[in-house]
């Protein structure tokens, strides 16, 4: 019971977490630091559906969470790529 409690209050306090970076990522006042809370969005998003997992007892959730971790990686990686070089993908144009 005790569990349950400990775990709900949890799950509250990342989605207060949750509306505080998309805050920050409407706010940010410039684009790395919308990039960070971009990427903290993602963590948070993975341990609201681990807790909410738990909660289930169910391992279903397990793939989600590695889904998200990868496509959050992978949107950090780009987005860092873009803003440094303007650019994701590099091409040479040599022909």
């Amino acid at each position: 019971m005790i569990i349950k409690i400990i775990l709900f209050i949890s799950l509250i306090l990342i989605i207060i977490s949750v509306f505080a970076t998309i805050y920050r990522i409407v706010k940010g006042p410039t684009s790395p630091e919308r990039i960070q809370a971009l990427d903290a969005l993602g963590i948070y998003i993975i341990a609201g559906v681990a807790v909410f997992s738990i909660l289930q007892r169910s391992t279903a959730y397990f793939e989600v969470i590695l889904l998200l971790g990868i496509l959050s990686f992978i949107v950090t990686i780009a987005l860092s790529k873009f803003i440094e070089r303007g650019v994701v993908i590099e091409r040479n144009d040599d022909d």
